[in-house]
């Protein structure tokens, strides 16, 4: 009996460590990925438009757990910390620095609080200084740092309301800010897990087709949208740089306000009830209202309703003004767009959009200033006779550019570009703008020309250029296209017309980001700006090469491939374990997604976002593999893309494979997010792989009915592409070898944790070898110190575990 029961107790020992959790505490990478994971990052760069000042700011490597352990309320879309009254993720700066761009050294800034938690950095008009908030444990208070003598002060005590995102405005005369402050009779808040109900949470379908995505994080019940109008809830108080506050306009949950160009009238967005428990907040009513400096109303300009309800597909809107703001070439006009298909793309009509101008103070009806027969995208006002506008159409990838003649609505536009987005080798490059005399930022034009910055993306590698777009002709000229081949020059914006002078950034893949005054129109014309050094040395000799190839059907694909430093590419007598880091795309067509956007010249910027860690551990890695899908014609992308996006794995490993460089037997694939959904389909549908890493993805196309990622169809119009798609529904085919990582709150669209976990007790549940990790507190993203080293912990062991 004894030794029965010796062997029944062995066996239920063995049973329960191979079926319990894993109490682990954290735990950091081997010394090679450490040395890499544990930098000091570089500070961000802001320069003034007169080329005196520049702004260091500077912000830690990655936040720790306390960070991320905060009071929180999740409603509306948001998530707020209701003692601070700002995003509970909200990042912050904790430290700055001044520095004239002629001189070598910066200074800091004198007078910051202790441990500054600075965020919502704003110049002011004149560019002689800038505001700032800082959060204390108690709230947000208002700052304010003179450039000139790198001295900040503080202007008001914790009571700004940033619950809403950006809490000021700077006013024209650069002397005072428009803030939201909180009210001073402001209710206490309802702790809902003490709160009893007094009914039932009711939601009602009035049979109109509400076909929205999985929106997180919105109002559930009434408790809900108590507390939401008191965090939303603000009044807006003049604060002058001497911190003396006047109240401009009493409590409501301001969403928005912008002074006109001219600073005489603002334009403010007021949320108001009935809330929804479908949508997020910007899709809740508001109206917007412009009112004079004194605080007197000069006329309401839109009243929008509740928009839960809107036609299918991408370029689907909402009936009524949209898109309103500022002309920023006129005084004071405001312009809008309106739906002329009643803002649904299956209605045919000859013109789909229409933009209009309303010049203050609005006693007259709004001027039609032109249709458009796509969707409105984007305006550029220039003066009174040039503007740009651009209108797109998702379903073929189309996107028009127009030149439009802003004094004379009605008139024919002239077309500058029309082409297919996802063409990036056919790209004119964006406008470039410079500040008028209302400080705005319009189209910059000299000598009747317009001026364009590109990437300069083509077949034979990366070329950034600038042209100049005669306005009469439509021809472009070119006026200065980089000719590195060993390095990456990015431009910025140009600083001076005339002495042709513009803002540039040179990196190779050993030499840091760093910025650089170009002179365009002097040959080899270069004054460093900054000198930040690469912190990732250790990583300088490793090998990379973009590698193109092509899978089964002809498309062309593309890769950067990593070897470790030392490793012997002629001999090749070692062949090394590959992973490979990618993220599935849609195309309409195979030219477009043949195209490579991709620069082996680019800094090596190790970081937990791919597998490049681990050429320090000897791997291969293919970082940033094509994996287009296609879908051209009537036919959509993902009516197959299980076995498209098979073919695109098979033809990476193949091109590396081909080199001699790996054991093919060796491969991993991972991804985050619509990679996850990659790899596990990867591992479900082929033999290619040892195993897997899948991070924050999802699983099940079921709770995401309405669309995802870029599939416009609901579940009910393709059951077959959704379920053929979903690991989950095919949970049984896993065999291979994964590894799971969600964030513990991930509050993505489609990409809850619910997904992760679900999907483990499926394959645990089928016998499939599966590792599930849960990093606490982590959104989507992950940003805490803590869990990103045990998550490079968590990959390490589980790639030397399954592929040496």
């Amino acid at each position: 009996m004894k030794k029965l029961t010796s062997s029944l107790l062995f066996i239920l020992l063995a049973l329960t460590h191979n079926m319990a959790q894993e109490n682990l505490t954290y735990k950091t990478p081997p010394a090679s990925i450490m040395k890499l994971a544990d930098y000091e990052r570089a500070p961000q760069v802001s320069i003034d438009t007169k080329k005196e000042y520049m702004l260091l700011t500077y912000r830690s490597t990655y936040k720790n757990l306390e960070d991320l352990n905060q009071q929180e309320m999740s409603m509306g879309g948001l998530r707020i910390n209701p003692v601070t009254n700002i995003a509970s993720a909200a990042s912050y700066i904790n430290n700055l620095k001044v520095r004239k761009v002629v001189a070598k050294e910066a200074v800091q800034v004198k007078g910051l609080p202790v441990n500054p938690r600075i965020t919502y950095i704003a110049w002011s008009p004149d560019e002689t200084k800038i505001a700032f908030t800082n959060t204390v444990a108690g709230g947000v208070e208002l700052w304010v740092l003179d450039m000139a003598s790198a001295q900040a002060i503080r202007l008001t005590e914790p009571v700004i309301n940033a619950n809403l995102g950006s809490p000021f405005n700077w006013y024209r005369d650069s002397k005072q800010l428009l803030v939201r402050l909180l009210p001073a009779n402001r209710p206490a808040l309802i702790d809902p897990k003490k709160e009893l109900p007094l009914g039932p949470t009711v939601s009602v379908s009035n049979g109109s087709k509400s076909q929205n995505r999985t929106y997180p994080d919105l109002l559930k019940n009434a408790t809900d949208e108590t507390n939401f109008v008191t965090l939303a809830t603000s009044e807006l108080y003049t604060v002058d740089l001497a911190g003396k506050t006047s109240l401009f306009k009493a409590g409501a949950m301001y969403a928005g306000e912008s002074f006109s160009p001219d600073g005489k009238y603002l334009l403010t967005t007021i949320l108001h009830k009935p809330f929804s428990y479908v949508v997020p907040l910007n899709k809740f009513p508001q109206v917007s209202t412009v009112y004079d400096l004194h605080g007197n109303v000069v006329k309401t300009v839109n009243d929008v309703p509740l928009s839960e309800v809107l036609p299918k597909g991408f370029m689907a809107v909402r009936k009524g003004k949209r898109q309103m703001n500022w002309r920023y070439d006129e005084p004071a006009t405001l312009y809008y767009v309106e739906a002329l298909d009643g803002g649904d793309p299956q209605t045919k009509a000859d013109y789909r959009d229409a933009i209009y101008l309303w010049k203050a103070p609005f006693t007259q009806d709004a001027d039609l200033l032109i249709n458009l027969p796509q969707r409105f995208m984007n305006i550029i006002w220039g003066n009174e006779s040039v503007a740009i506008v651009q209108d797109e159409w998702y379903d073929t990838r189309n996107e028009k550019t127009y030149l439009v003649n802003p004094s004379k609505p009605g008139e024919s536009p002239k077309v500058i570009t029309d082409r297919n987005f996802q063409d990036v080798y056919s790209d004119p490059g964006h406008f470039e703008t410079w500040k008028n005399e209302y400080g705005k930022y319009v189209l910059a034009i000299a000598d009747n020309a317009l001026f364009l910055i590109g990437d300069g993306h083509t077949p034979k590698g990366q070329f950034p250029f600038i042209d100049e777009l005669n306005l009469t002709t439509l021809k472009t000229k070119r006026l200065y296209q980089s000719t590195y081949t060993d390095k990456v020059e990015e431009i910025f914006d140009i600083e001076d017309y005339k002495k042709g002078e513009a803002l540039v950034r040179i990196q190779s893949k050993n030499e840091y980001p760093n910025y650089f005054f170009r002179n365009f129109r002097k040959k080899d014309a270069l004054t460093q700006v900054t000198h930040f050094p690469n912190p990732f040395e250790s990583i300088k000799d490793v090998y990379k090469e973009v590698i193109k190839y092509h899978r089964a059907d002809g498309v062309e694909l593309s890769g950067t491939l990593y070897l470790p430093a030392g490793y012997n590419r002629k001999a090749k007598t070692e062949k090394l374990p590959l992973l490979i880091w990618a993220y599935p795309a849609e195309y309409k067509d195979k030219n477009s997604a043949g195209q490579s956007t991709a620069n082996p010249n680019e800094f090596t910027y190790p970081y937990y976002g791919s597998f490049v860690y681990w050429v320090s551990r000897g791997y291969a890695v293919l970082d940033d593999a094509a994996f287009p899908i296609i879908g051209e014609g009537k036919t959509e992308p993902n009516d197959n893309f299980i076995e498209q996006l098979v073919s695109n794995a098979k033809a990476a490993i193949d091109a590396v494979d081909s080199l001699g460089y790996i054991n093919r037997a060796k491969v991993a694939v991972g991804g985050h997010s619509y990679g996850a959904f990659m790899t596990a389909n990867l591992l479900t549908h082929s033999k290619l792989f040892a195993c897997g890493i899948a991070r924050s993805g999802a699983y099940n196309r079921t709770l995401t009915p309405f669309g995802f990622q870029s599939e416009q169809r609901n579940y009910w119009d393709a059951p077959e592409v959704y379920n053929a798609m979903s690991p989950f529904q095919n949970a049984d085919k896993m065999k291979t070898p994964l590894l799971l990582v969600h964030g513990e709150a991930d509050n993505n669209p489609g990409t809850f944790t619910l997904q992760t976990e679900r999907y483990f007790q499926a394959l645990k549940g089928l016998g499939a070898p599966a590792r599930m990790v849960i990093l606490p507190k982590e959104q989507h993203s992950y940003v805490a110190r803590e869990n990103i080293l045990h998550l490079l912990w968590e990959q390490d062991q589980f790639l030397e575990k399954y592929l040496k």
